[in-house]
């Protein structure tokens, strides 16, 4: 089945491929949904009717984003953990974001402006690993005082002790991003 079919239901992802609903011939009674490679999978048993399957599958997308909400640090938290970050591990920069927000981001984990203090954090993070996140909004605050990566930033940034596990989770959830995008269809020559 095809997320097509549910065009006449209006459920945010669907078109963007966000959700993916699985009918399995296997399943007889329980339905299931979790997050995987950025998307809702919702299994549901083959033989459930379209009309069930349009009143559960909202339900349960709606009930894994709760979970998530619930799991996501908010912006205060985060600039609250900027603070204690640079307070533990780099006191002489004493400039703090005036913001701390969460943005869809593709391209970047973060980005800081250092001329109107503000710092952006990729929603893809609001469920990686605390060490993760700290690596990412650490990096951003270090930008609050020096505005490239030379070698005062480099060395402020070698403070935080878990970089090369940050950095590896990093890499390995770009790649399985990567691995996880649709194929690209190529013109015939």
């Amino acid at each position: 089945m095809t997320t097509r079919e549910f065009e006449d239901v209006t459920l945010p992802g669907i078109e963007e491929g966000e959700i993916l609903v699985i009918r399995s011939k296997r399943r007889k009674k329980s339905i299931s949904a979790y997050r995987q490679g950025g998307r809702i999978v919702i299994s549901i048993p083959a033989r459930l009717s379209k009309a069930d399957e349009r009143s559960i599958v909202p339900e349960m997308i709606a009930k894994i984003r709760s979970q998530e909400a619930a799991k996501t640090p908010g912006e205060a938290d985060l600039a609250a953990r900027i603070d204690a970050l640079l307070t533990e591990l780099a006191p002489e920069i004493t400039e703090r974001p005036v913001s701390v927000t969460w943005r869809a981001m593709r391209e970047r984990w973060g980005s800081c402006t250092s001329v109107d203090m503000t710092i952006r954090i990729s929603d893809r993070l609001k469920l990686a690993p605390e060490y993760a996140l700290d690596y990412v909004l650490f990096h951003e605050a270090i930008h609050l005082r020096h505005f490239d990566h030379g070698e005062a930033f480099t060395e402020t940034l070698a403070r935080f002790e878990d970089s090369e596990l940050a950095s590896a989770y990093l890499d390995g959830f770009e790649a399985a991003e990567r691995a996880l995008l649709a194929p690209v269809e190529l013109e015939k020559f």
